[in-house]
């Protein structure tokens, strides 16, 4: 019984290097979480809706509001705070390539990259946007960075992207940054 979860542990790590070894170590990483000034709302509506739920609805127990509604509202939170951006080979490891959620491009077909300061968010997500654009938006994070596409069987025009270090990115999809990593997982 040893002898087989050691060879299932010993298949996982190679499984795991080799991952590494396609994708390569990330240049850059960071998770769009909802800093923790973010919460303090949510959980306190959450614990004054589980007060009310009893008052208005007496055969439910008091305890069982209390027990659900904090409990979704962290839930809720941290689905909020799940999204990853990363960026990752080059080298000998393969194409780079930028990484946000599912949706994933190479670095070769990212052309122009602008960093919107959060002063300008609101005209890069209304008047100045293209329905076509690919959008990952989090008001809680204040720049944007608008990255150009140059593939032209691509319909989409540009990605705009949250992110709390934009000029560390733009640099780093510009091609001008040091191979260091950079890790903002937080």
């Amino acid at each position: 019984m040893g002898t087989s979860a050691s060879k299932a542990g010993e298949a996982n790590e190679a499984g795991e290097a080799q991952r590494r070894e396609v994708n390569g170590e990330p240049r850059y990483r960071e998770r769009l979480y909802v800093s923790w000034w973010g919460w303090l709302l949510p959980l306190l509506g959450s614990v004054l809706l589980a007060a009310e739920i009893p008052m208005g609805f007496r055969a439910v127990p008091e305890w069982l509001p209390f027990a659900v509604l904090p409990v979704l509202a962290v839930l809720l939170m941290l689905s909020l705070g799940r999204m990853k951006l990363t960026v990752t080979g080059g080298g000998e490891t393969g194409d780079p390539e930028l990484r946000i959620g599912d949706a994933h491009i190479p670095l070769a077909f990212v052309g122009e990259v602008e960093v919107i300061a959060k002063d300008d968010k609101r005209r890069a997500l209304g008047p100045e946007s293209d329905p076509a654009a690919f959008v990952v938006h989090r008001g809680w994070i204040g720049p944007l960075l608008r990255l150009r596409l140059t593939d032209p069987a691509d319909p989409t025009p540009y990605w705009l992207i949250s992110t709390r270090r934009p000029e560390r990115l733009a640099e780093l999809l510009r091609g001008q940054a040091r191979n260091t990593p950079v890790d903002d997982e937080g």
